[in-house]
C-alpha cells in the first residue's frame, strides 16, 4: 500500500477506482481490464504531470516520506559484508547514526549514515535519524579508522537536524558537530556524501563536508527546516512552503548554487515507489563519484576539498 502525501489526492482517488474495479472483477466475474488499463495509464501520467511541476514544499514532503528508503535498507541492498561498528568509546552508542565496514563492488569502504526508523518502535530506537553528540562522536572515530587503513568513507545524509534536548547539550552537542564536520574536511582518504532524504541543518553538515556531494532527486538540504524558518521570519509555521520556496532547499536549486555536484535520479514517484531503483541509481553514483575522485589521497585530497567549499558563493 502506498501513502499518498496531501498533493497526491486526485492520484489515490484514480487508485481507489481501480481497486475497485479490480475487486469488481474477482468478485462478480465482470470483465473490465480495458477500463483498468485505461485508468493506469491515465493514472501513470497524472503521476508523471504532477512530479514534472513539484514545488519545493511538496519536494519536502517527499523527502519525508515514510516508505523512503532509509539507511538499514540502502546499505542491506547496496552494500556487501556490512559490518556495524558500535559506541564511540566514550558514552554510549547512538542508534540515530550508524555506520561500520562495507563493501561495494570490489570497493572495501566504510559507510556511515543517519538512520530514521520506518515504525514507531523503530523511530524511537533511531530518535527520529536525530543525532545526538555520541553519534557524531561515532562518526568520527569511524572516519579515523577508515584513514588509518586508508577506505573511502561514504555518508548517506538523511536528518531534520542534530537531536536538540538538553541532555545533548549538556554532552556538548555543538562541539561534537563542529568536530565531525573538521574531520570530514580533515580527512586524507575520499569521502562522497549522498543527501538521501532530508539534510537538515548542522546535524547533516556534520556528515556531508566530502569530496562529491550527492542529492536524490526529490531530497531537501538546508540550514533550518522550513517550519523552522517560518517560524522565525514570520512568527507562524504555516508559512513553511514559502520558506521553502525561499531558502531554494532543492536539489536543483543546490546544483545551480554549486552547493552539490550531481543529482540522482528517482523512480517516477519518488524513490518510495520503487526503492530497489532508487538505490541501484544510488549506487551508480556513488561509484561513479568514487572513480573521479580516482587515487587522489592526503594533502592533494584536502587542497582540493578546501577549494571546493571556498568557491562556493564566489562570482
Amino acid at each position: 500500500m502506498i501513502t499518498y502525501l496531501d498533493f497526491e489526492k486526485p492520484l489515490a482517488a484514480l487508485q481507489d477506482q481501480i481497486d475497485d474495479l479490480r475487486r469488481a472483477a474477482d468478485e462478480q466475474g465482470l470483465d473490465v481490464a480495458a477500463e483498468i488499463e485505461r485508468l493506469e495509464g491515465k493514472a501513470v501520467q497524472q503521476l508523471r504531470d504532477l512530479y514534472a511541476k513539484l514545488t519545493p514544499w511538496q519536494k519536502t514532503q517527499i523527502a519525508r516520506h515514510p516508505d523512503r528508503p532509509h539507511f538499514n535498507t540502502i546499505v542491506a541492498d547496496l552494500f556487501d559484508d556490512f559490518l556495524p561498528l558500535a559506541g564511540d568509546r566514550a558514552f554510549a552508542d547512538d542508534q540515530a547514526i550508524l555506520g561500520g565496514l562495507a563493501r561495494l563492488g570490489d570497493r572495501r569502504l566504510v559507510v556511515i549514515g543517519h538512520e530514521k526508523g520506518n515504525d514507531t518502535a523503530s523511530r524511537l530506537r533511531h530518535n527520529f535519524g536525530m543525532g545526538k553528540p555520541e553519534g557524531y562522536r561515532k562518526a568520527i572515530r569511524l572516519m579515523q579508522l577508515a584513514e588509518r587503513f586508508g577506505l573511502p568513507v561514504v555518508t548517506l545524509v538523511d536528518t531534520s537536524g542534530a537531536f536538540p534536548g538538553i541532555e545533548a547539550e549538556e554532552r556538548g552537542q555543538a562541539e561534537a558537530i563542529a568536530r565531525s564536520t573538521e574531520q570530514c574536511l580533515a580527512l586524507g582518504v575520499p569521502i562522497v556524501a549522498a543527501v538521501v532524504g532530508e539534510g537538515g541543518s548542522g546535524g547533516a553538515i556534520a556528515l556531508a563536508a566530502a569530496d562529491r556531494v550527492l542529492m536524490f532527486e526529490h531530497a531537501v538540504y538546508s540550514v533550518i527546516s522550513p517550519e523552522g524558518c517560518a517560524s522565525i521570519l514570520w512568527r507562524t509555521a504555516d508559512k513553511a512552503a514559502d520558506a521553502a520556496a525561499a531558502m531554494k532547499v532543492t536539489a536543483q536549486d543546490l546544483k545551480a548554487l554549486r552547493v552539490i555536484d550531481s543529482i540522482v535520479p528517482e523512480p517516477l514517484g519518488g524513490a518510495h515507489r520503487d526503492p530497489a531503483a532508487a538505490i541501484a541509481s544510488l549506487g551508480a553514483a556513488i561509484r561513479t563519484a568514487l572513480d573521479d575522485i580516482g587515487d587522489k589521497r592526503g594533502d592533494a585530497l584536502r587542497a582540493a576539498r578546501e577549494e571546493k567549499f571556498l568557491a562556493i558563493g564566489r562570482l
